[in-house]
């Protein structure tokens, strides 16, 4: 066990759990980078995050966790709600920040995650520096080497609900590559680094600090280690590096630091106690700020309003009525479902164009005559189909939008909470300035679109460029995503009036992916199952 450190501090089960009246020498030298640890504060306000598409981060012998997936961090008005906890990690080189922080997120069996590494925030190097840098002569332990501004404004989003892009460094050749990594927030987020506590706006972002207490004489095993078979050094530069840049810096900048966390970690990874007592407490806090999806809630609150003005139904032509009664009915048989539905998603969707922005324009006939006409005056349109009934509109859009680009969401129900969750997403880059068709084929309660929608909008795209597509729409549906959101234009070809006890739309069409694909219903599926299936 380490020697306790010299200041006050209770030891909790074999962690320091550091009080506000800790302090230090070297403080001063640290001024300027954080706050003085006994003033006091009112509480901070937590503010929500998301999740990003990506594979599974972790996967044990026991369950596998995720990073793509995320429930809702958005009440009925559509602005956040649920907030993300975040966990500041600090130490030194190689004291097992990322062993302790894989551990936690393993021991606190919550389904969506992010790690995100204070690594990937180095700054990039001048020519000078990348010269240093290849003869072990520049200091990536110095605080002036992150970049703080970057770091901070990429919490911020997170803990926002937007996506965000993380550069990817490359410890081999010192410098940023070109492709960045998308992420984005979840119940929890893990930030570690060595100057994880060495700025003061960053300190305001993290909800629980740790510091990971280990030997020098560990760590610089560990770092010579990584360093030789990870990153291609040998082991006089990597010794020379530690010497003079990686031990100094520690003594300066990072071990002051334990004194502003909350839970000191003796002996990192080898201390299972105090990550128990970790876990325990952010059980605790995620207990506090849990929200539970109100379907009845959603059902009851529009009831008797009028259809919102932003709602536009596909006029009802003896034509789209005999295609709604041939796939309404029972016993149609698949083919005809399939070829029926096709028509009316064609009609859909030449009506949802119509409806963009046009600007006048004048072309030239092959007659040598001067024709006034319109051209669509958006930047492009992108297609984003809500897995897995809205995939069966994307044919439709294609054959009307010549070189459509299209995105996908996928959105399930968790069995156990009945909440909505984003698992998988792919959105095509610069998604931020284009007119969005989002397509499903079926909203009955308009969670999943909702959660949607949400999306877009983390992704910059401005709420009065999205278009929600429908075949059919419960009035419940229709209501709930015009409230939450007043800008999204909402299409169809049909709107029913009502929703039963099991969410399905009356008189309604049956569950749309079933029989398009031709697989067998759950008893309990909804309206929105395609969307929302377990």
């Amino acid at each position: 066990m380490s020697s306790p450190p010299a200041f006050s501090s209770v030891r909790i089960s074999g962690c320091w759990a550091l009080g506000p009246d800790g302090s230090n020498s070297s403080a001063e030298s640290l001024d300027r980078l954080y706050p003085a640890v006994g003033s006091t504060k009112p509480p901070r306000k937590r503010t929500t995050s998301q999740c990003k598409s990506e594979p599974p981060l972790l996967r044990t012998s026991k369950r596998t966790i995720y990073t793509a997936g995320r429930p809702p961090w958005y009440n009925e008005h559509g602005t956040q709600s649920k907030e993300a906890f975040v966990i500041g990690l600090g130490g030194g080189s190689a004291s097992g920040k990322t062993t302790v922080a894989t551990m936690i997120i393993e021991a606190l069996d919550v389904p969506w995650v992010v790690l995100l590494s204070m690594d990937s925030f180095y700054k990039v190097l001048t020519k000078q520096q990348q010269e240093q840098a290849a003869s072990n002569d520049f200091n990536f332990d110095h605080p002036d080497a992150f970049d703080f501004d970057l770091i901070i404004a990429t919490l911020k989003k997170l803990k926002q609900g937007k996506s965000v892009k993380i550069p990817i460094y490359d410890f081999t050749t010192h410098s940023r590559k070109k492709e960045w990594k998308t992420l984005y927030g979840a119940n929890v987020i893990i930030f570690e680094g060595i100057m994880a506590f060495a700025d003061k706006e960053l300190l305001k972002l993290l909800d629980l600090k740790i510091f990971v207490d280990t030997d020098s004489d560990i760590r610089l095993v560990r770092r010579l280690r990584r360093d030789i078979s990870e990153r291609g050094r040998d082991i006089e530069g990597v010794i020379k590096q530690y010497n003079k840049f990686v031990k100094p810096a520690f003594d300066q900048y990072i071990q002051p630091t334990m004194r502003l966390a909350d839970i000191v970690v003796p002996r990192g990874s080898g201390n299972t106690v105090a990550i128990d007592l970790i876990v325990q407490h952010v059980h605790s806090q995620l207990e506090e700020r849990k929200l539970r999806w109100d379907m009845a809630a959603l059902a009851s609150a529009h009831q008797c309003h009028p259809l919102p003005q932003t709602l536009s139904v596909l006029k009802s032509t003896p034509q789209v009525r005999g295609m709604h009664t041939i796939i309404r009915n029972k016993e149609t048989s698949r083919d005809e479902f399939i070829f029926y539905s096709k028509r009316l998603m064609r009609l859909l969707i030449e009506h949802a164009l119509s409806l963009l922005p046009f600007q006048s324009c004048t072309v030239q006939t092959p007659q040598g005559q001067d024709y006034e006409g319109r051209t669509y005056s958006g930047k492009q349109i992108t297609g984003v189909s809500i897995l897995r009934a809205g995939e069966t509109m994307e044919p439709a859009l294609r054959a009307v939008c010549k070189d459509v680009r299209i995105g996908t969401i996928l959105i399930q129900t968790n069995c156990n909470t009945g909440e909505p969750e984003l698992h998988y997403l792919r959105l095509p880059k610069d998604i931020s300035e284009d007119h969005v068709i989002l397509m499903d084929c079926t909203v009955s309660t308009g969670a999943a679109a909702m959660m949607a929608v949400r999306v877009l909008l983390d992704h910059d795209v401005p709420e009065d460029k999205i278009f929600l597509l429908s075949l059919l729409m419960a009035e419940m549906g229709v209501h709930s995503v015009a409230y939450a959101f007043p800008r999204v234009k909402i299409i169809t070809t049909a709107v029913d009036k009502k929703v039963n006890d099991l969410f399905r739309i009356i008189p309604g069409i049956g569950n749309f992916g079933d029989r398009y694909f031709g697989t067998d219903a759950p008893p309990d599926w909804s309206d929105d199952e395609d969307a929302l299936s377990t």
